[in-house]
């Protein structure tokens, strides 16, 4: 069934996880419409990445529905979840790089293993896939030869190989630089443009959220206290989201 542009790509409806006693989503509801990029926010330890792993069929939900590509996942057996995860596609926080791959055949490898491509349409597709993320020059390194940065831009264009519909970002900014911040911030936004990608990002970059997202999910104690564009975010009155805004504006001055 072809996708209608008024329904969501992505839909999370009433959405909990708990771990032990630990509530980690709360009946959290959002959704992604297609092409469209959603930010979710929040301190460390408040279900961002759990949301995710919910998305990806690794964890599932306790209660809910969560419906993907106009699919209802919840249920869905592993055998059902590999044809998901072909349209959905994730860049690890630790990029997840295979280490004794070269960066080349680390994009080659989503595109060997469909098997309906010569070698030589698979290292043009790679050539292309590395130049689009700014690091075709290291094509013949290692992942160990590579910044953390570096490392991610390989990743997503690893993720680009596998042509997916929409890609999901887990703090694709932590623990790099402020430059290599922007250019990977840059190249996100690049990539929606370009592709028309649906994507989700997870991160507690404010900077990266403003620069990258048509709507905002703030997650705060197991629950979804905002969801929104971001201009509204910075007009929300809650005391949280307030200093959230209050410690980015400080680092921004530092």
């Amino acid at each position: 069934m072809p996708e209608t542009p008024n329904k969501p790509y992505i839909e999370f409806r009433e959405v909990s996880k708990a771990f032990g006693e630990n509530h980690v989503l709360d009946r959290v509801s959002f959704t992604v419409m297609p092409g469209e990029t959603v930010c979710i926010l929040g301190r460390s330890g408040v279900g961002k990445s759990v949301s995710l792993q919910i998305l990806m069929g690794f964890l599932k939900a306790d209660s809910g529905l969560v419906t993907v590509a106009d699919e209802d996942i919840t249920n869905f057996s592993e055998e059902q979840l590999e044809k998901v995860r072909k349209k959905v596609t994730m860049v690890f926080q630790n990029g997840a790089l295979f280490d004794s791959l070269t960066v080349g055949e680390n994009v080659a490898f989503p595109l060997r293993e469909k098997g309906d491509l010569s070698e030589e349409q698979i290292y043009q597709i790679v050539d292309g896939l590395l130049q689009m993320v700014g690091v075709r020059e290291m094509r013949d390194l290692l992942p160990s030869d590579l910044s953390t940065g570096m490392k991610r831009s390989v990743a997503i264009a690893r993720a680009l190989a596998a042509r997916p519909e929409c890609v999901l970002y887990d703090e694709p900014t932590t623990m790099v630089d402020p430059l290599m911040a922007q250019l990977l911030g840059d190249l996100i936004k690049r990539l929606k443009l370009q592709l028309n990608l649906t994507s989700i990002v997870v991160t507690h970059d404010m900077r990266l959220a403003k620069k990258l997202a048509d709507r905002v999910v703030f997650l705060y104690e197991g629950k979804s206290i905002f969801f929104g564009p971001y201009a509204e975010l910075e007009k929300s009155q809650e005391p949280i989201v307030q200093e959230f805004l209050e410690l980015d504006e400080f680092k921004m001055d530092a």
